[in-house]
């Protein structure tokens, strides 16, 4: 109990003693549990800055390893709900993609609008994008070519997706009440 104590006061020492005591088993633990070493790189690190960001919430009843592991089992749930929500994310997208279109959505017309809509993408975001859809390139080769982490080329591309369904949904809009307005 004397490091808990320890470290609701912030003692640095303790922490990373506590730190080196446990990185390796937790990271373990999340690695069996996802069967992804991404997943518990990113875990374990989330767990040690939960537990130091709320330090002062950790219960003298409770001993430590329990509540690290409480912290790491919490931490991955999110992670693997954020993962799902991207997921799914992608592959609507990928279905609208593959989805016949109507004549009048597939002229050159709408293909020059949806070009004009990834060009107005922020430059790294618009990058990422092409290289993933447009290329073929994994997230994780995108991450190596751009020395960004794999989680960040994820969030581009989410990003990306959502602006272009916007403007998706605009085109869809404007071609809609032109075909409605010439058949009045």
């Amino acid at each position: 109990m004397e490091n808990v104590h320890a470290i609701k006061l912030g003692c640095i020492t303790t922490f990373k003693m506590i730190y080196y005591q446990y990185h390796q088993k937790i990271y373990a633990y999340i690695a069996h549990k996802t069967s992804s070493t991404y997943l518990a790189e990113e875990v374990t690190q989330l767990t040690f800055i939960k537990f130091w960001e709320k330090r002062h919430l950790i219960s003298e009843v409770y001993d430590l390893d329990v509540q690290l592991f409480r912290i790491a089992r919490t931490a991955m749930i999110d992670e693997l709900r954020k993962d799902a929500v991207r997921n799914n994310m992608i592959n609507e997208l990928e279905r609208d993609f593959n989805q016949p279109v109507d004549d009048k959505l597939s002229d050159k017309e709408t293909l020059k609008q949806v070009h004009n809509a990834i060009e107005l993408l922020p430059p790294t975001r618009k990058m990422v994008f092409k290289l993933s859809r447009f290329n073929h390139f994994t997230n994780a080769e995108i991450a190596e070519m751009l020395s960004i982490s794999t989680k960040t080329v994820e969030n581009h591309i989410t990003l990306a997706i959502k602006q272009l369904r916007k403007a998706a949904l605009s085109v869809a809009v404007t071609v809609l009440l032109d075909a409605l307005l010439n058949n009045c």
